[in-house]
């Protein structure tokens, strides 16, 4: 299964649920770098570097990062469509 990197403004209920489903997924609060204003490619270096691929609602700044550099674990850019709720099994 893919390993995650979350981004710091991914919503963490969406982190539990993704562990419950067997995620496995770091957080940027849980590395040490939460409020840090650390840039995105800097994200997206560590995330490279932990074999992980980031997990983001940021579509504009992580797909610009994509078409730039293929030199990452991938990212996985989500709706901010917060009806959690709705897609539980």
């Amino acid at each position: 299964m893919v390993r995650l990197y979350a981004d710091e403004q991914f919503p963490f209920p969406v982190v539990q649920r993704l562990r419950a489903l067997g995620y496995d997924i770091l957080t940027v609060q849980e590395a040490g770098q939460a409020n840090q204003r650390i840039p995105d490619e800097q994200v997206l270096q560590f995330a490279a570097s932990q074999e992980r691929a980031v997990i983001t609602q940021n579509r504009r700044d992580f797909v610009k990062l994509h078409n730039q550099s293929s030199a990452h674990a991938g990212i996985v850019v989500c709706s901010k469509n917060l009806d959690w709720d709705a897609y539980t099994a």
